[in-house]
Parts: structure tokens; sequence; C-alpha cells
């Protein structure tokens, strides 16, 4: 071989090569519930970082650490929202009280032990939230503070209007109005303080919606004046959805309830932007992210639209064949570094191209997100039918492989599950086979 001809061959080599993309990490987050792993971690630094060492060495890339749970009171310093002390748990029928006694800042822990462990550290708020009711017990900011029960949300029952606060038959989280702007401030706040934390590598919003998947939330007069504002008169009916309780559309929607349907994710939308332009002006490197269930054919029901703005709802999904184009720019994947999709289908449930399989999720999210928006997708393992009890550490190496294939990360809750289930070795084979 003449040196030329050698010369020739070796710069074609360093163009193949320099034209060769960089293999990309596939990431693989574990969510770290608050109440559920608060007797863990309220009270010791030493368990915080025994277990980050343990979930680097199971595989995972990522850690994402919920600090500010249902109730509304944060596990960070904040100076507008107030600090979680306790947390109540239904046992045997009986309320019980787990309290921090510590004082170290519970955050601050996981960002250095997580990374001296070589994980990135993500902090997650419950966002329209602010109360939770355990059987009869209620606890959390909204209680704490009766002055802000207007900030709480209003819903179309069976005994007509009727504020959470008021409602005994509501269980489960209190529900801040997403349309409040002194709701917005408030949550805005407390994001930029939660953004400043030096070495946080991100911040996702979860519950960023309205309450519980379903139609007759949000009907505070904050929100029929915003409404009446963005239709340009007053609404003909109030509830828009007159039927108490309605959790699914029954046809195509009325033109005013199109509207309403409308309105509301693009309170939301407006909202997940003001959080975006926030956190990165505290901290312009951090990524930005939103956990959204992946069963996005029902999402209407909670005022969200995660797609991409340039995804055609109309055309691709049946339920939303309704969907006009105000509706489809709600789309709000293009405000976001990152997306999780639960993937929460029973054990079984694995492979498919639909929805309501882990894998037939991970497909769709990718179709709907028109494969701007990085996402991880994943399952719960503690929860849907045939995780409930544990012993599936058959399932779980499956799982792994098939998340990592048809999504661009793995996404797992939670890791209180992980260790109760002794699922530490399940997932290790998965993530480093």
């Amino acid at each position: 071989m003449t040196l030329a001809r050698l010369s020739t061959l070796l710069a074609t080599c360093l163009v193949m090569f320099a034209c060769r993309p960089a293999v990309q990490e596939k990431p693989c987050y574990v969510w770290i519930d608050g109440p559920g792993n608060f007797k863990y971690y309220g009270n010791s630094r030493e368990n915080i970082a025994e277990d980050c060492r343990r979930i680097a060495d199971m595989g995972f890339t990522d850690i994402i650490v919920d600090v500010r749970p249902t109730g509304g009171n944060v596990l960070f310093k904040s100076s507008v929202a107030p600090q979680l002390t306790f947390v109540p748990r239904l046992i045997n029928g009986e309320v019980k009280l787990q309290e921090r006694t510590a004082d170290f800042d519970y955050l601050e822990a996981f960002i250095a032990s997580g990374h001296e462990a070589g994980l990135r550290v993500h902090a997650a708020v419950n966002t329209m939230v602010g109360a939770w009711r355990v059987g009869d017990y209620q606890t959390g900011m909204l209680y704490d503070h009766p002055e802000l029960r207007d900030w709480c949300t209003v819903d179309n029952t069976p005994s007509g209007l009727i504020n959470q606060m008021d409602d005994p038959d509501s269980k489960g989280a209190r529900f801040l109005d997403p349309a409040n702007p002194e709701v917005q401030d408030f949550l805005l706040t407390m994001l930029g303080e939660l953004a400043s934390y030096p070495g946080l590598d991100g911040v996702v919003l979860d519950r960023c919606r309205y309450d519980d998947y379903a139609l007759d939330a949000g009907y505070t007069e904050v929100a029929r004046k915003a409404f009446a504002e963005y239709i340009g008169e007053e609404p003909s009916e109030w509830p828009v959805f007159p039927e108490r309780g309605q959790i699914f559309l029954e046809g195509d929607p009325t033109p005013l309830q199109k509207q309403w349907l409308t309105f509301r994710c693009q309170v939301i939308h407006d909202f997940v932007a003001k959080a975006a332009a926030t956190v990165h002006a505290a901290s312009p490197d951090i990524r930005f992210g939103v956990y959204v269930g992946a069963w996005f054919s029902e999402y209407y029901r909670s005022g969200v639209n995660w797609t991409s703005p340039e995804y055609d709802l109309a055309r691709e999904e049946p339920t939303y064949a309704w969907a006009d184009a105000a509706y489809q720019q709600t789309g709000f994947a293009d405000l976001l570094d990152m997306i999780f999709l639960g993937a929460y289908t029973p054990a079984e449930d694995i492979h498919g191209d639909k929805e309501w399989t882990m894998e037939g999720f991970a497909k769709l999210g990718r179709k709907r997100l028109c494969g701007k928006t990085p996402f991880a997708c994943g399952p719960d393992v503690g929860n849907p039918e045939g995780f409930q009890g544990g012993g599936r550490q058959d399932v779980i190496p499956e799982i792994v492989r098939t998340m990592r294939t048809a999504a661009d990360g793995l996404f797992v809750f939670d890791l209180c599950h992980i260790r109760m289930y002794d699922y530490w070795d399940a997932f290790r084979e998965g993530i480093k086979e």
C-alpha cells in the first residue's frame, strides 16, 4: 500500500468516525416518594447515603426525590412553603404519625450522597395540591392556613358546587385552583427557591393538573372570571359540564365545553411555561421536566395536553376528534427538557403497540412527542394488578429491557417497592446485562 493510499484511507476513517454520532447513554430514573420512604430517610442521613450507593450499584443513573408531597409541606428550604415534620399513615384502620425530628437538610443530603455515588439528583414537587386527607385525618398547608381556603378547587358534586375543603366525601389530596394567580405566584416562588439549590440536576413537576381525571373540577369564581375573559363573554352554562360527577366525555363536547376543555389545558400550558422560565432563571443549567400518566387518550379529563404542539390530535387520536387548532397548541412538550411517562399497567402487560401495555405506552409516547422531547417511561412496581405483594422478580429484567428499547430512558416508581420486595438484584440484572 502506498503512502498516499494509506493517507487517503486514514482520512476516510477519520471522517467516518467524526460523522458517527456519539453513543448516548439511556438514563435510568428511580422515583423516591416522600411519604413512602419517610420513615427510612426523614431522620437518617446514613440511610440516604447507603441507599444512594445501592441505587447506583443497581445501574440507575438518576434519582427523583419527592420534596413536596401532596399535603403541600416541603422537605427543602423555602421562605414560602411550610416544612414537612410528619407524615400520617393509615395502619390497620388507625392513623399513625411518622415524625421527623432531625434538622439536617433533606434535599441537600440526597444531593451530596447521590453525587458521591455517581447519581444525578432531581427534585420533584406535587404541584397543584395543598392538603391531604387520610381516613378522617386532615393535614397539610390548607388546613394549617385556613385563610388560604379560596386557593382550593371547587368541584361539581352531587350536592352542587363545593370547595373541596368543605366536601366530607372527598378523600386524598386537596387540589389547588390552577387558574388562581395567587396559587401560581406561590408555586413559582417556591420553584425558584428549589431550583437555586447548589448541585441540583433537575426539577420535576408532578400533579401539575386539575383534580383527578374528572370533568367536574375547577369551578372556582376566579376560574369563572378567567374563562369569561378567555371566551370574551360570560359562559352560558356554569358549571360547563352540568352532569355532576361526570368523568368521561359522552359524545362530542358542545362548543362551550370544547372551550372549557381548551381553557383548562391553556392554564396548565401557561403555568408550565412560567415554571420552566423560573427554574432556568434560577439555575440556567438545571433540567426541567414533568411527570404525566402515559394514558393520553384519557388525559383531557385532567386539563393536560402533554403532547408536542406539532402533533395532529384530531387526526391521530380517536378520542380527540373534536380537538381544534387551539386545543392542539396547548401541548407543552416543547417547553420541557425531559418528560416522564408512567406506564402503570398490570405486571403481565409488558409487550404491545397500544395503550395499557408498557411497550405500547412508550411507542405512543414517542409518536405523541414527535421525537422532540426526551422521555423516560416505565412501571409502578408496587400497586397495579400483579405487582401487589411483591414476588415479581421474574418480569423486572424484561420490563427494563423493553422500556430501554422503546423509550429514551427507564423510569421506575418507586424505591420503597424495590426495598419492600427486595428487587435490588432483579433491577441490577435488567440494567447491567
